[in-house]
């Protein structure tokens, strides 16, 4: 345990960022809920009303990143180091763009078919959000539950690791493939946004994990 934890075991804390924090991983969970049912749906209008849903989270999640960063400049004393609380506001905020990014595409290019391993990614993006949430409801007590958290940071990793075997052998299958130039353009542009949303995740992972390292 650093100094700045040890002194802040004596110290009075504001909990005032457990709830904003919770809200976040909440709109993190339900933009990637989205994205699972945008990936499995087929009709035109059905995934439209999905992009929507989840541009509508990322704006709720905006919204909530600015008021933590407010609350920040307004408090002294805070339950971790600030720049942590920063960092997996910050974190969260850009998992939930990414999955709007890749809502985004399919909305723009409406390819004609989407292949299975973008619906194993969707999956893999949606347990690690899952995780996140469980982690970040953890942190209010993370000195008595920081087992919990750093169990819910290995399956982030793993989960990251998994959808990086997933993304190469998809890429991989949409180069031998036989479909059209154009359609094989966009499905790679979708896929690697996919990725992206998975690396964000354990990004996300490696700043609670500096949480409980510190903390624990």
């Amino acid at each position: 345990m650093n100094i700045d934890a040890f002194i802040s075991l004596f110290t009075p804390k504001d909990g005032k960022f457990f709830p904003p924090l919770n809200d976040m991983a909440d709109v993190l969970d339900r933009s990637a809920a989205f994205l699972n049912r945008l990936f499995a749906a087929s009709a035109a209008d059905a995934q439209a009303q999905l992009c929507k849903s989840i541009k509508d989270e990322e704006l709720e999640g905006d919204r909530i990143v600015k008021k933590i960063f407010r609350e920040l400049n307004n408090t002294f004393i805070t339950p971790f180091d600030r720049e942590d609380i920063s960092a997996l506001a910050d974190e969260m905020d850009d998992v939930v763009d990414a999955i709007n990014r890749a809502a985004q595409k399919v909305l723009l290019y409406s390819p004609e078919d989407l292949p299975p391993s973008t619906r194993q990614m969707t999956k893999i993006i949606k347990d690690g959000t899952a995780e996140i949430r469980t982690a970040v409801r953890e942190l209010e007590k993370v000195r008595k539950s920081g087992s919990v958290v750093r169990a819910c940071t290995k399956k982030i990793k793993k989960l990251e690791e998994e959808a990086d075997t997933v993304y190469e052998k998809g890429t991989t299958d949409l180069f031998h493939s036989d479909i059209k130039t154009v359609e094989l353009i966009k499905l790679k542009e979708i896929i690697q946004e996919l990725e992206r949303c998975a690396n964000a995740l354990n990004t996300v992972g490696k700043v609670l994990k500096t949480i409980i390292v510190k903390y624990t």
